[in-house]
């Protein structure tokens, strides 16, 4: 959330962000509310003075009356400020953070393109998608997942179930060894904490799965239930940065896309993904955002992979993102002569959710200040085994395991 003295003190360049975002929020609207709601509260201070220097005396009946009357008014004015309040705060959450200036500007597609990395594969075979070769190998059941449990749900069996646990493995390996703390997290938060990280829990754009008759939401990522690990809280920071990588189940109502890019496990409801979180002072924010990239370069240079690392362009950041890289794997699902897809992705949000949930840290000068953000995946349970199938498969519809994560698949070499 940006203070709203920040966007007083900047209002044009808060305009244009939200503009370079495609989004719609009426700044002035915000701005004219809280000139109202200064003046109210001005108001109510100088009626309660009032009150209270008149009761440190001997009243009058006419003063008794007075006061009564300016009681009343009192109240009436406190309740015009509660209900101004909720719309004022639903107002000021809309507003986005700011962008990196040096983030591109315009729709999806107007990503820049940072590094390639790898080989493509060049196979001599007509190549299959993963879920071909994963219903081949008789690894995955998306008929009985839907019968189960709905659409894009489904059972992973057998070397797949050994292959996510090897790439979870290997994630907290590589991740761990950077100083980052190993946790699990709950699969469930209170809406006030999916709001403060900049999620809509409920209403008609929520991506989430709501607990009926409860505050709780599914997580659709540890980012949310980390991100809410320190609320409330005065962080002492000047021993470095305070650095997580979080284990948890995924929950998101978005799958269920038709066509290509929904085929196989590339959009579905439910996976486990491994997060880094990192709290810090806000000089060392850009930098932190870079060792969370570099990082995700590492797992997927031990993988072996074929990729690429993009900077989103300002029409496709989410509201609590300053600046966003993405790491795209190459795919055969990916049009039909193959192409990109992303499998992790890192954000800096400065202080966008720690003003939301207060998370502060104490500066050496005994003042507080609001703590700086990030998050990145590491490795996911979806698109994790998409790179693999669809890189390393054989023509005689085998997966070679990746010499990285044999170790974790009992040495494991090949899947067939």
């Amino acid at each position: 959330m940006l203070g709203i003295k920040f966007i007083r003190q900047n209002v044009e360049e808060v305009k244009k962000s939200i503009a370079d975002r495609g989004m719609n929020v009426d700044v002035d609207e915000l701005l004219g509310l809280d000139d109202k709601r200064r003046v109210l509260i001005q108001k109510i201070g100088e009626s309660r003075a009032v009150r209270n220097k008149t009761s440190n005396t001997k009243p009058s009946p006419e003063d008794i009356a007075r006061m009564r009357a300016l009681g009343d008014e009192i109240s009436k004015m406190e309740k015009e400020l509660k209900d101004m309040e909720g719309y004022y705060s639903e107002l000021l959450r809309k507003v986005p953070n700011m962008i990196h200036p040096d983030s591109p500007r315009g729709g999806e597609e107007a990503f820049r393109v940072v590094a390639e990395f790898g080989k493509i594969p060049k196979f001599d075979f007509q190549p299959k998608n993963h879920e071909e070769l994963m219903l081949q190998l008789n690894l995955i059941d998306f008929e009985r997942g839907t019968k189960v449990a709905g659409n894009k749900f489904f059972f992973s069996k057998g070397d797949l179930v050994r292959l996510n646990q090897a790439l979870i493995s290997y994630g907290i390996e590589i991740v761990t060894k950077h100083g980052y703390e190993l946790m699990e997290t709950p699969d469930l938060a209170k809406d006030e904490i999916l709001q403060g990280i900049g999620f809509s829990p409920r209403g008609p754009e929520t991506q989430t799965y709501s607990i009926e008759n409860s505050d709780l939401s599914l997580i659709g990522t540890a980012e949310v239930t980390v991100g809410g690990y320190h609320a409330g809280e005065i962080l002492d920071l000047e021993a470095g940065p305070k650095k997580y990588v979080a284990l948890s189940h995924c929950f998101r109502t978005e799958a269920g896309a038709y066509g290509r890019i929904g085929k196989g496990t590339y959009r579905v409801h439910q996976f486990t993904k491994l997060e880094m979180f990192i709290y810090c002072k806000p000089e060392e924010s850009e930098k932190m955002h870079e060792e969370i990239l570099s990082i995700e370069k590492e797992i997927a240079d031990g993988l072996e992979l074929p990729y690429r690392v993009i900077d989103i362009a300002s029409g496709d950041l989410g509201a609590p993102a300053y600046r966003k890289y993405d790491i795209e794997a190459w795919m055969t699902m990916k049009g039909d002569k193959g192409g990109y897809g992303e499998i992790t992705s890192t954000s800096n949000c400065t202080d966008y959710q720690a003003q939301r949930l207060n998370i502060r840290y104490r500066k050496s000068n005994n003042e507080t200040e609001f703590a700086h953000t990030l998050n990145g995946t590491a490795v996911t349970s979806s698109r994790g085994p998409i790179t693999i199938f669809e890189n390393f498969q054989t023509k005689k519809g085998t997966i070679k395991i990746p010499r990285a994560i044999q170790k974790y698949m009992n040495g494991l070499k090949e899947i067939k």
